[in-house]
């Protein structure tokens, strides 16, 4: 079930303008009824200010009153508000990387380049979340910090899945030729 956006700010409002039951304003916004207690006494979600869910057209009045009337009741959120998470879910823009982790990106590409020549520059872009430029400088050696770059896997360093990884591995990894020697080889020795 989809939560407000603003969880605390709404229960907060709720708790001061409505007659809803801990109940009630703990299951539309995704917390337990003893957190909403919590802010109810002051104790938690202490300075938050309250957000009206009826301006962010989460809610409407209707609803609302339908809650207050019947203490069984379960609010829902309005169809726009649940459309719009939706759509906002399936947008994914560039991935943070914590600046602590942004040293380990060479590293993580240099193993990859080692256990996995095979897997293409633009894939390892994705994985890492790099530029070619750096993966070509580190193919090349010409890196401003080639000589303290040691192979390290990224999943370890945490920059990607292991998951995906082995997924990308599997899709580009190149079709194995027997290393076995053949038959007609062995009489001919």
């Amino acid at each position: 079930m989809p939560t407000p956006l603003m969880p605390k700010a709404t229960a907060v409002w709720l708790l001061d303008n409505t007659t809803l039951t801990f109940e009630q304003i703990g299951d539309f916004c995704g917390m337990h009824p003893l957190e909403i207690q919590g802010i109810a006494d002051g104790e938690v979600a202490v300075g938050i200010i309250g957000q009206n869910p009826m301006d962010t057209q989460e809610l409407t009045r209707e609803e609302i009153e339908k809650g207050e009337k019947d203490t069984a009741y379960r609010l829902a959120m309005c169809d726009k508000a649940v459309q719009h998470m939706k759509l906002s879910k399936q947008k994914k823009g560039a991935r943070y990387t914590p600046i602590a982790r942004r040293q380990d990106k060479p590293e993580a590409i240099a193993w990859i380049i080692k256990h996995h020549p095979y897997i293409p520059d633009s894939q390892i872009v994705k994985l890492i979340g790099t530029t070619k430029k750096t993966i070509d400088s580190i193919r090349e050696k010409t890196h401003w910090n080639i000589s303290n770059i040691k192979p390290k896997d990224p999943v370890l360093l945490g920059l990607c899945l292991q998951t995906t990884l082995d997924k990308v591995a599997d899709k580009f990894r190149p079709a194995t030729i027997s290393q076995e020697p053949d038959a007609t080889d062995i009489d001919a020795a």
